[in-house]
């Protein structure tokens, strides 16, 4: 695009001094915090490109940010981090599967507060090539590097690095976890079991069916096919709180064990954990995770902004009414900024996505 920057050494100058905020807010999100004690059960036991570690196109990454983004100084002041999870059955953590989950972790490095927000799945985007359809397909084209560029160009982000773990290493980590709390509601038991039953099928595993409603502990297995319902009132968006859901319920879960218990954890995820993040920083940052907290989460597009709609051959997708209004929620949700001014970039796409959706949504 005409619009593009071409240079990066800002980019590189602001993520080395941010990097330290980055890692720490990573751990507090739970996958980093199991990535972290990866790293030091073992750290000069293993080489560094055995954990999954994976150097972006720094280039690639500059240029999808769109004009003006790298200095808005009203971002200054946070770091973000794109989390991804994958349901691949062959283990493909780099590209070739779609990503279920994506989540933007945001932190303000100022006061530790952190607040995440599930992009759906079938959000109708750019895909960071001109190409539009569903932005999990930017994750299945062109891995981590494209579904990040994705994120930057359609929503004025300027994210550099990731995480991304399969739904085998969840199950795996729930279960080293001994379980997970979580308020099962009576509509969901029928397809969080079904799902229990394919997904014990696929990975050679028994399941034990859940049978009540209320709080109750879910192993692995019933907490990763809770993440996956979305037949229920809420369709997909209610499935995205569910996975937002399960993730701070493994966090909770974390802080109260101890540390053998989760080297225990990080044994059974080892090679299920696909990620940017620089392991020699990690192993610096180890242990400094008690300041910070999750204080919000929402899904984009928000629900006063966005439609559904079968898009010709792409099939069922969710629609932003109106791209730019919903990234100016987007900024205002994890920045506080209220007088945020979408790029050019935006608005092209913005108009591209109304022409090719506004005949097909539902209204």
């Amino acid at each position: 695009m005409s619009n593009r920057r071409s240079g990066n050494s800002g980019r590189r100058g602001r993520k080395k001094n941010t990097k330290r905020a980055l890692i720490i807010f990573g751990v507090e999100i739970v996958v980093l915090l199991i990535l972290l004690f990866i790293v030091w059960t073992l750290f000069g036991k293993m080489k560094v490109d055995k954990v999954g570690k994976v150097n972006l196109d720094e280039e690639v990454i500059a240029e999808s940010v769109n004009t003006g983004v790298e200095e808005n100084e009203q971002m200054t002041g946070y770091t973000n981090l794109a989390l991804f999870g994958v349901d691949s059955r062959e283990g493909d953590l780099d590209k070739n599967t779609r990503s279920d989950t994506i989540i933007i972790a945001s932190i303000n490095n100022e006061n530790g507060e952190i607040r995440l927000a599930s992009v759906y799945r079938d959000t109708y985007l750019n895909l960071s090539n001109d190409t539009y359809n569903k932005c999990n397909v930017a994750y299945a084209k062109g891995g981590p590097q494209q579904a990040i560029s994705m994120l930057n160009m359609n929503l004025d982000m300027d994210i550099t690095d990731f995480v991304t773990i399969g739904f085998g290493g969840l199950t795996d980590v729930i279960d080293e976890l001994g379980g997970v709390d979580i308020v099962i509601e009576e509509n969901e038991i029928t397809h969080l079991n079904n799902y229990q039953s394919t997904m014990a099928e696929e990975l050679g595993l028994k399941y034990t069916p859940v049978t009540q409603t209320g709080m109750q502990t879910l192993n692995g297995l019933q907490a990763t096919a809770y993440c996956r319902i979305r037949y229920t009132a809420g369709d997909d968006f209610r499935r995205a709180e569910r996975q937002r859901t399960v993730l701070m319920a493994i966090l909770t879960k974390a802080k109260t064990i101890s540390l053998p218990e989760l080297e225990d954890v990080a044994s059974k995820i080892f090679g299920e954990t696909y990620t940017s993040l620089d392991l020699q920083d990690i192993i610096k940052l180890l242990g400094n995770i008690t300041n910070y907290n999750v204080v919000s989460s929402d899904g984009f597009p928000t629900s006063s902004m966005r439609a559904t709609g079968t898009i010709g051959k792409k099939g069922s997708c969710v629609v932003p009414e109106d791209l730019a209004s919903n990234v100016k929620w987007l900024h205002e949700f994890l920045f506080d900024d209220t007088e945020y001014e979408v790029s050019p970039s935006v608005q092209e796409y913005s108009q591209k996505i109304a022409a090719d959706t506004d005949e097909y949504i539902d209204r």
